[in-house]
């Protein structure tokens, strides 16, 4: 399937896969649905013909609906409907732990093991289909849009990672943004080397176009320091000399955090943003390291690396301070993460994200943006081989949260 899916053009690749289960199968239809950037909805992707058709994605919403179910907890569903009906599969088509999106299936009959497992390889094999061939074109882009992008919100969008999420042995981790109504210029990055796993969080000051082309220039200072080996000290350094030199009328704020991946020890640097949240033992405490100042301010100042305490269990939360807005109703964000703790990563972001929309009834005055680290530790035999669960502590069950 790889081989004569390489062979076809990349808009065409998904149909690859398409005929082969078909033929394979017996499949009636097949689809695949990619996620949207919200992260609540899912499209199917050449329902309406197309990125040429210049008709907008059909959003499928993911509340309730067994799209959300499969997604969530990354297992396969298996719908049997009644005498003469087709059986429905959805698998999710997900690589390390990004949720990339949906294959569904509608079968003559009930799947077997065998079935079952070819369909599941296929679904992982897809991915590698997807992410092998959306540099090439607009297509997966397309999917992704349910509603149009502003040029701040396109630029913004370009400076986040191309996976939100990411799972190793000793860690996962995800981000998630909502952009305001007049977008900010709120991004997040990660990267994972051989020895450490980086997270940087920034917000450029001001909205529109603007914002975005301050943390186009601060996101790229720092992605050129750490790809050149600089430490975060020196990484922070060459960002604050980047807004400077380039005469850019404005700031930055940042946080810079790296983890050891053999022994766990922790690196940060803290450039004038809100302090971190840390979930342990069910108790969720602000860290209150030194705050230096933002990238890109005129006074002389150095920046100080920090350490964090951070231990097998704890869930880590970095955030912008539009997470802190209050438009309309409160929020208790610390029991938010509290009663999320079950949750994936991934699934916790988008609830976080979620319930800061909710509180402003939909309309946000500054980007709302967090990153959500689950910390393992570096002992894998304490850990569960297929998802790097911690095995040491079984997790409480999770109370019923709002889902964005």
């Amino acid at each position: 399937m790889l081989e004569v899916a390489e062979a076809a053009p990349p808009v065409e690749s998904l149909d690859v896969v398409a005929r082969i289960l078909r033929d394979r199968l017996g499949a009636v239809a097949v689809s695949f649905l990619i996620t949207d950037f919200t992260g609540c909805s899912v499209v199917r992707l050449g329902a309406v013909g197309g990125v040429g058709t210049g008709e907008p994605a059909r959003r499928i919403s993911l509340a309730g609906s067994v799209y959300d179910d499969v997604i969530r907890t990354q297992r396969p569903v298996v719908e049997i409907g009644g005498q003469g009906a087709h059986a429905r599969v959805v698998a999710p088509v997900t690589n390390r732990g990004d949720a990339i999106g949906l294959l569904e299936l509608f079968l003559p009959a009930a799947p077997d093991a065998e079935v079952m497992k070819e369909i599941g390889e296929t679904a992982h094999a897809l991915a590698y289909i997807v992410i092998a061939n959306r540099p090439f074109t607009d297509l997966y882009q397309w999917g992704r849009r349910t509603v149009p992008l502003s040029l701040a919100a396109e630029i913004q969008h370009r400076l986040l990672p191309s996976s939100l999420s990411c799972e190793a042995a000793q860690f996962a981790v995800a981000g998630a943004l909502e952009p305001a109504d007049h977008v900010g210029g709120d991004t997040f990055d990660y990267v994972l080397d051989r020895d450490t796993v980086q997270l940087s969080i920034t917000d450029a000051m001001g909205h529109d176009v603007q914002a975005a082309l301050l943390a186009t220039l601060a996101v790229g200072a720092l992605r050129r320091a750490r790809r050149a080996g600089a430490d975060l000290v020196e990484q922070a350094r060459q960002a604050d000399e980047a807004m400077r030199e380039n005469h850019q009328l404005g700031y930055v704020t940042g946080q810079l955090l790296r983890i050891s991946l053999r022994d766990g020890g922790t690196e940060f640097v803290n450039a004038g943003h809100p302090w971190p949240l840390r979930l342990r033992d069910g108790r969720v405490q602000q860290i209150t390291p030194e705050v230096d100042l933002p990238f890109g301010v005129q006074s002389p100042h150095t920046y100080r690396l920090q350490r964090l305490d951070l231990r097998p269990g704890d869930r880590l939360v970095m955030l912008s301070d539009g997470m802190l807005e209050r438009n309309v109703k409160p929020l208790d964000l610390p029991d938010l993460i509290v009663h999320t703790r079950g949750l994936h990563p991934r699934e916790a972001a988008r609830t976080l994200i979620g319930a800061v929309v909710d509180a402003g009834r939909g309309h946000l005055k500054d980007d709302a943006t967090v990153i959500c680290l689950d910390w393992h530790g570096t002992d894998s035999s304490q850990r569960a081989a297929d998802t790097g669960a911690d095995l040491t502590t079984a997790s409480a069950p999770s109370p019923d949260v709002p889902r964005p």
